[in-house]
């Protein structure tokens, strides 16, 4: 739950950011006539979201035992390529996200409503459909059959909501590198769980080799039904017994990405801090030449 509660939170977070700088921007500069258009986008945007992860879901229903472990299984390694680059992403573009999504909101008011509706779609519409992959492999990783991996993520994309509206409203201030570098770190941590049973799904589908072999089986000392098992299960989807592909698989992902991951990429202080976006202002315009 915990793991899906962090997946919710930070995807909703940068979608939530997105949305405020883009309303912020436009109540600033006076242009409200577009905000319907961005509304239409973000709006667009959440749907398509849903309706991937009801497809997801309710297609994979139809499908045998070894397809449904085949696709779990590639759908995995997908979802944590994307969350991955992800992460690495925001780290490098946090501090310049206003001005991009200005520059880009610049172009789209010249262009007309369709742009605005497009450009919004484009900046939402990637952390939804990220974000209903990631939630869907992670819920299938956990395979308890309980709603808590839902509710996590719901109460995840609810907090980033608030915190959404908290930055808009001025009464909040973060500092994004800290944040991100936090919250990316641990998302490398529940991606690497994810990585390896997405790797045992291959193996069930008879996709790899090595299914029976063994690396340890700690299932009597940490049994899965137990509080202990299905914690460790939920945060970082702890196997009592995997075998020597997923944790070859784990150890190879996990020890390089998040060195990399947790190398500095020059943030100067101060700079990662994002203030209310209704106190940040429009960017000042040039001086005309003389």
């Amino acid at each position: 739950m915990f793991s899906n509660y962090l997946i919710g939170l930070r995807e909703g977070l940068e979608a939530s950011l997105v949305v405020c700088i883009l309303i912020a921007y436009l109540v600033k500069t006076g242009r409200r006539d577009a905000l319907r258009p961005i509304w239409t986008g973000i709006g667009v945007a959440v749907a398509l979201a849903l309706g991937f992860g009801c497809a997801l879901e309710f297609g994979s229903q139809e499908l045998t035992f070894e397809a449904q472990e085949a696709l779990g299984g590639s759908l995995s390694v997908l979802a944590v390529a994307l969350v991955t680059w992800m992460v690495f992403w925001m780290k490098r573009t946090a501090r310049h996200l206003k001005s991009e999504l200005h520059d880009k909101l610049d172009v789209a008011l010249q262009m007309g409503t369709g742009a605005l509706v497009a450009t919004a779609f484009l900046a939402v519409g990637r952390e939804g459909l990220e974000t209903s992959l990631f939630v869907w492999t992670s819920v299938h990783a956990a395979g308890d059959g309980t709603p808590r991996p839902l509710i996590g993520a719901a109460l995840g994309i609810f907090t980033a909501v608030v915190l959404g509206w908290l930055f808009y409203r001025g009464a909040l201030r973060i500092n994004l590198s800290t944040f991100f570098t936090w919250t990316g770190g641990m998302l490398v941590v529940v991606a690497a769980g994810v990585l390896a049973y997405g790797f045992h799904d291959l193996q069930e589908a008879d996709w790899l080799p090595g299914l029976y072999d063994k690396l340890f089986d700690i299932s009597d000392t940490i049994p899965p039904d137990s509080w202990y098992g299905t914690l460790l299960k939920g945060v970082f989807n702890f196997q009592p017994d995997p075998t020597v592909l997923q944790v070859t698989v784990w150890l190879l992902y996990l020890i390089p990405t998040l060195v990399l991951f947790l190398l500095p990429v020059g943030f100067a202080s101060g700079k990662g801090k994002v203030k209310a976006p209704d106190e940040q202002g429009s960017r000042p315009s040039k001086a005309p030449q003389a």
